[in-house]
């Protein structure tokens, strides 16, 4: 991800760094802002970045999620088709990234945004102007494969790195 954000930006761009608040993000983030040599300590976090809370399957398989109730994930859009016994859903994710997004509304240049799987397929959602998906209650992108790059631009989503990673969102 680092090397096809430097093959496309170059060294040192000028970017506003923001990440989820999780370890592994920012350790994402650290990876990346190695490559670009920018300064990941300038990166600002924010919990609305997260992943999807999944509530009481926090730290389960999901082997042991199917083995309670069956039918997990859709294997076409690769979806949760149940929401996680005290867990967020769509909806939820959506509205913190609502706000998330309008306060960035001011904002000037260009963002480097680093998040999770199904948390960022709500805010790719969002930022192009996704129809809401009637089972998930927001919107949500297609997905991609884990380590992609897309970027947005006036609404508009071109990936420009596909990662190889697997991952069932």
């Amino acid at each position: 991800m680092g090397r096809a954000l430097r093959d496309r930006l170059g060294v040192g761009p000028a970017l506003a760094l923001w990440a989820s608040d999780t370890g592994r993000a920012l350790q994402t983030l650290a990876i990346i802002c190695d490559h670009l040599e920018l300064d990941w300590h300038a990166a600002r976090t924010d919990p609305r970045l997260r992943e999807m809370g999944m509530g009481g399957w926090g730290g389960l398989y999901y082997d042991a999620i199917r083995a309670e109730g069956g039918r997990l994930i859709d294997p076409v859009s690769g979806l949760f088709v149940r929401r996680a016994p005290g867990g967020e859903w769509y909806d939820d994710v959506a509205g913190r990234l609502r706000g998330w997004i309008g306060e960035r509304a001011g904002d000037v240049g260009d963002r480097l945004v680093i998040m999770h799987g199904l948390s960022g397929r709500v805010l790719r959602g969002l930022l192009t102007g996704a129809a809401v998906d009637s089972a998930c209650r927001a919107p949500v992108a297609a997905g991609q494969p884990q380590g992609s790059i897309a970027m947005i631009a006036g609404g508009r989503e071109t990936v420009i790195h596909e990662g190889a990673g697997q991952a069932p969102a």
